[in-house]
């Protein structure tokens, strides 16, 4: 599929809501000296022409040898107002692409990965519900059901923020790169711990060097929460997992210069079954750990082949059983629909599992193949993974996930979205009155500084009206040998 764009530079969004239109389809963005591309049926290749015009949206549309289809509609919005000028050129694409293809999307055209951001901005400013309705339904044409899904969860993250100083506080999180193996679907900084084993000691020396930094730059302040994620930073053994969590207490305890602070949250994921042990956990419940994550991702054995995650079932609900006998009262369990080979069987197989298990909180995600996951290279080479699942319907998947979690008296709390979505759904996490992760919620709605530390960790200072970023170096070793200069990029972000 070819796709061109013209007047205005709105070319990454466009590319985004064509492809969710058409996810099997490989398109290929042209470039020429003035900017321009016409289509033409001397190609008889399927594409767009996109020109964003003040005043005008329009778009020509070609189907091989099909005559081409123009389409044109009006801009009443003045390029001033940047947001709501291209708002009104996507909607006008959005209008197109419903056209040409009969069909809707769940989301509309919000292709952002904070589609509930909206919603509770909205909320804060008492805006009513019905006007918050009709910017979803009418403004950017959302389903009636996603729509009244942003309106519950923006209404319960409002109600979850309040307690929480979101403009002085902030919150910690510490970077584990390492897992026992790399799953293929992964697109997150993991590398197998064995390749690493040797400089363990020296990466957490590291994270206690940055600390250091985010002691002097938060003086006085505890975080509100901390969350330690990765990677599997259960993959470390438990003398390491012990250094590390000592190394975050000796942070807290320097912080703490008021009998009022108080950590609202420790959680670190556990994640991988097959990196858990009791050893492991007892170093957390003893270091303050108060929720943690045991992903299966499935509850079927032939897909957890497949994906190379590595370990079995069995292991999952032992590991499940073994945090519950250590004290852990809330954990989180993660699954994933649509990985290869399952259909609506495995996904009921995972939701009747899960069930017995009753975790206080259930993260479910839409598989979203990113670029740089070992999938997304077995597909290039020519694998073919949607013939092995049978009933491979995102739409019916989503829907026996949360009817699992209805089941476990769970509700939805926090949600985001992922370039390359299944079926242009969503990842949404369900919890417990009272169990629901606070961190989430800061982290993806961006309402509080996020002081990140280690390899491939991003910081962020939250601004009124503004977010400011710095990220470390993704490459483990590159990291530790340029420690300083991480530290560096850190002080720039949060000084004066």
């Amino acid at each position: 599929m070819l796709l061109a764009v013209t007047g205005e530079n709105f070319e990454y969004d466009t590319y985004l809501l064509i492809r969710e239109f058409y996810p099997d389809r490989n398109i290929v963005r042209l470039y020429e000296n003035t900017g321009a591309f016409y289509l033409s049926l001397e190609k008889p290749e399927t594409g767009f022409h996109c020109e964003y015009l003040e005043g005008v949206t329009r778009i020509t549309f070609a189907d091989g040898l099909k005559p081409e289809k123009k389409y044109e509609y009006p801009v009443p919005v003045s390029k001033s107002d940047r947001k709501e000028y291209k708002k009104a050129h996507m909607g006008n694409l959005y209008r197109t692409l419903r056209n040409v293809t009969g069909q809707e999307l769940p989301w509309g055209d919000l292709t952002g990965v904070r589609p509930t951001k909206p919603a509770r901005i909205m909320f804060e400013k008492n805006t009513p519900e019905e006007e918050i309705r009709r910017f979803y339904r009418e403004g950017r044409f959302v389903s009636e059901e996603k729509s009244a899904l942003a309106i519950e969860i923006a209404k319960r993250e409002t109600e979850i923020l309040k307690p929480i100083d979101t403009k002085n506080g902030y919150s910690l999180y510490i970077g584990i790169p390492f897992c026992p193996t790399r799953c293929s679907y992964c697109s997150f900084l993991s590398n197998p711990i064995a390749m690493w084993q040797n400089r363990v000691e020296e990466y957490l020396s590291c994270i206690k060097k940055e600390l250091d930094f985010v002691k002097s730059a938060f003086e006085g302040k505890i975080p509100d929460t901390v969350y330690i994620g990765g990677g599997t930073p259960t993959a470390l053994s438990a003398e390491e997992l012990k250094i590390l969590t000592d190394t975050v207490l000796s942070f807290l305890s320097s912080q703490n210069s008021s009998p009022d602070s108080k950590l609202l949250e420790f959680t670190v994921e556990a994640g991988r079954p097959d990196s858990i042990t009791k050893e492991k956990l007892r170093v957390l419940k003893e270091a303050g750990v108060n929720r943690i994550s045991v992903n299966p991702q499935t509850m079927n054995e032939e897909t957890l082949v497949r994906i190379g995650r590595k370990h079995t079932v069995l292991q999952t609900v032992s590991a499940y059983e073994l945090a519950r006998a250590e004290g852990f009262d809330n954990i989180n369990m993660d699954i994933i629909l649509g990985l290869p080979g399952e259909g609506m069987k495995e996904i009921r197989k995972t939701m009747d599992e899960i069930i017995k298990l009753k975790p206080d909180s259930l993260t479910v995600h839409s598989l979203a193949i990113k670029r740089s996951a070992r999938m997304a290279g077995l597909m290039l080479e020519g694998e073919d993974f949607s013939s092995l699942g049978l009933d491979r319907n995102p739409v019916k998947m989503m829907e026996a996930a949360y009817s699992g979690a209805k089941e476990l008296s769970l509700k939805p709390y926090y949600l985001y979205r992922q370039k390359n979505i299944a079926g242009n759904l969503e990842n949404v996490g369900f919890a417990r009155e009272g169990k629901y992760g606070i961190y989430n919620i800061l982290m993806m709605e961006e309402v509080q500084s996020i002081a990140a530390v280690g390899a491939g960790t991003v910081s962020k200072k939250v601004l009124p009206g503004d977010i400011q970023r710095c990220d470390t170096a993704k490459d483990i070793g590159l990291y530790m040998d340029g420690i300083d200069e991480m530290i560096e990029r850190k002080q720039k972000l949060f000084s004066e």
